[in-house]
């Protein structure tokens, strides 16, 4: 006999498979909670070991059955989409009628996703917020990119005074010592144009009665349509943010990436580890901390602060989450105009956190 395997294939394929293959089925979010339904596996015909089969039943004279196996097809990750009408669902059910705005990367894939929302409604992302002390993360890059290795010990303790303590004095100092004097704050904002980032600035010190040292304007805080009132000394996005710590993980895992184009030789693989290793030490556990489970590696910079009235307004947070079902970045700021109260706008990002976390590993979270 002759036999075909290349027409034995496509029949196979476009006859046999047709009839019982089926298409797995996301896993859905469920409302008024953090986690999702599980999903459906889908089932596929293994066509190289039926042409086995098929072939070993024409030789028999007597074994003329074959029994075809499937391949079972693992559900896929929601769609991003699903995952922010969850979110924007979680943002609802606290009542928060503030501006909520995140950015988030998923570092296996280079998905994100990218939203405003308030009271139900879709903003166009891009907001200018006032960064506070996660502006610190940009003095740290600038900072390694003006010093040697290894750091001297005066400046790794100022770092971990920054960044560990979210200190304001050890930031001035930094900027005045490694940088300029008088400028060090522009020359922070120099770099982060370099890189591309043109709505993240730091415009002067932090000390109370700092000069402020130009008046900046960007794309983000020349909007109309919305305003967060943003401090005129510091701003940044969402994206932005995340975006730098996206140019940090790159450059951690391979030496290159956005930091090696920008600054050539200036920044390199162990140190953007180094810095990495002090925003992992950054244990406040609140915010995103607060919605990851205990031992899941996360390296972020938190900021609030409080303004002239004596009351809260902004709070941000971004970080680089280390989990089992992949890395991802994200970067959440909330405003609101009258007053935002921490503990349920910090109950609100511990929510959001843990939806983020929950989509990202699935096999642990879905009910």
């Amino acid at each position: 006999y002759k036999l075909s395997q290349d027409r034995l294939r496509s029949y196979l394929n476009e006859e046999v498979a047709l009839r019982y293959d089926s298409s797995p089925t996301a896993p859905l979010p469920v409302a008024g909670t953090t986690g999702f339904q599980a999903g459906v596996a889908g089932t596929t015909l293994d066509v190289d070991r039926a042409i086995l089969l098929i072939e070993d039943a024409l030789k028999s004279p007597t074994a003329r059955t074959v029994n075809l196996t499937f391949n079972s097809v693992t559900p896929p990750r929601p769609s991003m989409q699903n995952l922010q009408i969850l979110l924007e669902q979680t943002i609802d059910a606290s009542g928060f009628d503030g501006i909520t705005e995140l950015y988030l990367l998923d570092l296996q894939t280079s998905q994100e996703l990218n939203f405003a929302y308030q009271n139900g409604t879709q903003l166009q992302p891009g907001i200018a917020f006032t960064a506070a002390s996660t502006m610190k993360i940009p003095i740290m890059m600038s900072v390694f990119r003006r010093t040697k290795e290894p750091i001297p010990t005066e400046i790794d303790d100022m770092i971990k005074l920054m960044i560990e303590r979210s200190e304001n004095d050890p930031a001035d100092r930094l900027m005045e010592r490694v940088m300029d004097q008088n400028l060090g704050p522009l020359q922070v904002t120099d770099d982060l144009k370099q890189l591309g980032l043109e709505n993240t600035f730091l415009a002067g010190y932090f000390y109370v009665g700092a000069p402020l040292l130009q008046r900046i304007q960007t794309p983000a805080n020349q909007r109309t349509d919305v305003d967060t009132n943003p401090d005129e000394y510091n701003q940044t996005t969402p994206l932005e943010m995340g975006l730098l710590l996206d140019d940090l993980y790159v450059c951690s895992q391979s030496g290159g990436g956005t930091f090696a184009a920008a600054f050539p030789g200036e920044i390199s693989q162990a140190e953007c580890n180094t810095m990495i290793n002090y925003l992992a030490s950054n244990r406040i556990g609140v915010l995103i901390q607060s919605g990851l489970p205990d031992g899941t590696r996360v390296a972020n910079k938190h900021g609030w602060i409080t303004e002239l009235d004596g009351l809260l307004h902004t709070i941000g947070d971004a970080g680089i989450i280390y989990s089992p079902g992949g890395n991802y970045i994200m970067a959440i700021y909330m405003y609101h105009p009258t007053q935002l109260v921490f503990d349920p706008a910090n109950q609100l990002v511990a929510d959001i956190t843990r939806a983020i976390y929950n989509y990202f590993n699935l096999s642990a979270s879905s009910s």
